[in-house]
């Protein structure tokens, strides 16, 4: 039986915007915390105007910006304004500071930053004011919906998407030393949204929340599965894991998503609120980015009544599989689903061949989501084979009916007298004990064995202590082989992670090597 067709995007992202304009103008599009809310038509026009405000300050097609704004209707509007002027823009994660955005600014050429004044106590103006002293570009402070305006009559033709053009830049999530600058056109950024539209079945009647950084392209895919099928997009400025949940309804969000601290949010705050469910209008929870651990999955079908729809896709490459509504319990928990449509991916071994299914090695992907190379055209050689897939550097076993399962990284492993162990293996063993409330694993030298599996441990609420005898036990307990038990424990109030939830692990070798 034929799958899912690709969506039959229109050649440019502004084009989207007004084809959803013109077929549901009055539909709410945007609605944020304050309970501001815009329809299609509203959008449309504030994008224009900005857009005019924008075009007088010099910022055309091919103009290089970058801009850092909060998760709100601000920020979703100065991106559909850059895309009606054919700026190539640069959304930056606001988490990040000096010496992160003024590698990318530099990087990136930029003739404009857009920064918020100062929120949640840091003081971006600033920060723009400085890095503007030394690099000569201009800047544009935003507080309070004071986006630059103008009058749409003065603008010329929007862009028409002729040569597909690289419109947007996004830098990678800050996990590793260096951030890479993935160059996105439209055709690929619109593509982001391909899974959580077939794979998903977003519809014109559900509802997103943006609970995470708006400027990470997961933010660009949701704004795009919204304009493709009329549904509403809910703006959330500041994410607070006591306040937010209780939201009500989580305003009405029909999918909530995005990472496993998420998820212990919503479990915490359902607990906390008793037996009357807290979100009855959810559908599904969603997760991309990062493996979550099988037994989580279990734990929100058992509280919310519907589990975790998982994803996984990079910076390079987003939302390159998915799972669906269909799928059996067991695919749901343990696997990131099948490639979405358009997709091709291999599984290829150390040695360069094709590996069957059931087997591990380097996943690599080919589709329209793919970046066109990187900022820095240097890394592109290492980015991609010699047939045109992008080197993920995740390894991963694909089911014979295509459901793929992240095993771990190619740099995420530890290496224990001369054998490759799976970090997320041993992850996931642990995860289960009923002690654990977090965990992430990491390899540290060991002078004997080369390294060893060192286990940093959240506890969970209640549990008075945890040792690594007891740990061990319970991995023996689970026939989890004796070379990838921990040797090492150590106990934390939290793990640091990014601005999306991923475990920064580099930190954590760092602390404990």
């Amino acid at each position: 039986m034929d799958g899912p067709a690709l969506p039959d995007y229109p050649p440019t992202l502004w084009g989207l915007l007004e084809r959803r304009a013109r077929l549901t103008p009055d539909a709410v599009t945007l609605e944020d915390e304050a309970g501001r809310s815009l329809t299609a038509a509203d959008v449309r026009a504030a994008a224009e105007r900005v857009a005019a405000g924008l075009d007088a300050r010099g910022v055309g097609t091919g103009v290089p910006v970058s801009w850092q704004l909060p998760s709100g209707i601000d920020a979703v509007v100065l991106l559909l304004a850059l895309s009606r002027v054919g700026a190539v823009q640069n959304p930056i994660i606001p988490m990040l500071r000096r010496r992160e955005v003024g590698f990318i600014v530099r990087q990136t050429g930029a003739r404009l930053l857009v920064t918020p004044g100062v929120w949640r106590g840091f003081d971006y103006a600033a920060m723009a004011a400085e890095l503007s002293a030394e690099h000569g570009f201009d800047t544009l402070v935003v507080t309070g919906g004071d986006l630059p305006e103008g009058d749409p009559a003065s603008l010329g033709p929007a862009p028409d998407g002729e040569g597909d053009p690289v419109r947007h830049v996004y830098y990678t999530s800050g996990s590793t030393a260096d951030p890479k600058g993935a160059r996105h056109t439209d055709a690929s950024a619109m593509a982001t949204a391909t899974g959580m539209v077939t794979a998903w079945g977003f519809g014109a009647g559900d509802r997103i929340p943006a609970n995470f950084p708006f400027t990470h392209i997961g933010g660009v895919a949701c704004l795009v599965a919204m304009l493709y099928t009329g549904g509403c997009l809910y703006m959330v400025d500041t994410f607070d894991r006591e306040r937010t949940p209780l939201d009500p309804g989580f305003r009405r969000s029909t999918f909530l998503g995005s990472a496993v601290p998420f998820f212990h949010a919503y479990l915490d705050a359902q607990r906390r609120h008793g037996a009357e469910p807290l979100f009855p209008h959810v559908r599904a929870f969603t997760s991309g980015g990062a493996p979550t651990p099988p037994e989580l999955y279990y734990e929100m079908k058992e509280v919310f009544g519907v589990g975790i729809l998982s994803s996984w896709g990079l910076t390079e490459f987003p939302v390159a599989t998915g799972c669906t509504p269909t799928d059996t319990e067991a695919d749901l928990a343990e696997t990131e689903g099948r490639p979405v449509v358009g997709v091709e991916l291999r599984v290829v071994g150390a040695d360069g061949r094709d590996l069957p299914p059931g087997e591990e090695g380097e996943l690599r992907v080919k589709g329209p989501q793919m970046c066109h190379g990187y900022v820095d055209a240097a890394l592109d050689a290492d980015a991609f084979d010699d047939r045109g897939y992008f080197r993920t550097g995740d390894l991963g076993v694909v089911g014979r009916r295509g459901h793929v399962r992240i095993t771990g990284r190619l740099k995420d492993i530890i290496i224990r007298n001369a054998e490759n162990l799976s970090a997320q293996e041993i992850e996931n063993v642990l995860y289960t004990h009923p002690k654990v409330a977090d965990v992430a694993v990491v390899g540290v030298p060991d002078h004997r064995t080369g390294e060893r599996a060192c286990a940093v441990v959240v506890l969970a609420d209640g549990a008075t202590g945890l040792t690594l005898a007891e740990l061990a036990e319970f991995c023996r307990a689970a026939g989890l082989a004796n070379q990838k038990i921990p040797e090492r424990l150590e106990l934390v109030d939290a793990l640091p992670r990014n601005a999306l939830g991923k475990i920064l692990k580099r930190e954590l070798r760092t602390t404990f090597a």
